[in-house]
């Protein structure tokens, strides 16, 4: 059963015109909680926006500092009701052998799946912390559990995602802030089509795809629990911990091996 109430009372969304953060938006609109979304497709913002009450739309480009510090300028806003959960989600992915693809394109990479993520998640909290209050929910991957040869980028910027969330949960321990890493695995969303990673589609059987509403659904129960690191689904939460037994070369090879079918 869909939860008809939430202990946030303003939430703000990145990455929120599609996919996961589009599935949460719409989960939280119908729980009446209030919400700022943050993308750069304002159409499709406002479409999410038009079926819910108390809904703002904050156009923003986090690949650049205007857009990062546009994001920012709204949490710390006293004007405005403040922010109590906060869902890093926006991100994107690049498939091929690392020096095949343009170095451009992967700086942005790194650019919005860290360091865009690092700067929101320290305004958040220090805007929480005096509060004694609040929740962060940033969006990783179960990529980011072991080196992924053809997304080696990805994979890495998810890496760093899982273990910065997880330092900054224990650091946080005793503050009243919760901080949890989302970690899905495959997903059918537009992450395919921006990623050029289509054909896993047709590679994958339909057991190995979890729905987004699943997805997104452990990621707001896991942040409201606490708990540090959560992963939807049984099948990836095996693969999780079976990567975390598997020597490090032979994850290496069989993702090699995977990616490559």
């Amino acid at each position: 059963m869909p939860r008809t109430s939430y202990p946030f009372t303003q939430a703000l969304i990145t990455g929120a015109s599609s996919g996961i953060g589009e599935q949460m938006a719409h989960m939280l609109g119908k729980a009446g909680v209030p919400m700022v979304l943050v993308a750069r497709r304002v159409d499709r913002l406002q479409a999410i926006a038009n079926q819910y009450q108390n809904v703002e739309v904050l156009a923003a480009d986090l690949l650049t500092p205007q857009g990062v510090e546009a994001v920012e300028a709204r949490l710390r806003d006293v004007s405005k009701a403040p922010i109590d959960l906060v869902v890093n989600n926006a991100g994107f992915g690049s498939s091929g052998p690392m020096h095949r693809i343009d170095p451009n394109r992967l700086a942005n990479e790194v650019q919005l799946n860290i360091v865009a993520l690092m700067r929101i998640t320290s305004a958040a909290v220090n805007l929480m912390l005096p509060r004694g209050r609040g929740y962060i929910l940033n969006v990783s991957s179960v990529a980011g559990f072991q080196a992924q040869p053809g997304l080696a980028v990805y994979s890495a910027t998810k890496a760093f995602v899982t273990s910065f969330t997880e330092a900054v949960h224990q650091e946080l321990a005793n503050t009243g802030i919760r901080i949890t890493a989302l970690c899905p695995g495959l997903t059918k969303t537009e992450f395919q089509s921006v990623s050029n990673t289509s054909k896993y589609e047709s590679k994958f059987p339909a057991v190995a795809w979890t729905s987004v509403k699943l997805v997104a659904r452990t990621g707001l129960e896991g942040v409201i629990k606490g708990k540090p690191i959560v992963v939807p689904g049984i099948l990836y939460k095996t693969l999780a911990g079976i990567t975390d037994v598997l020597p490090r070369a032979a994850g290496r090879k069989l993702t090699a091996l995977i990616t490559r079918r």
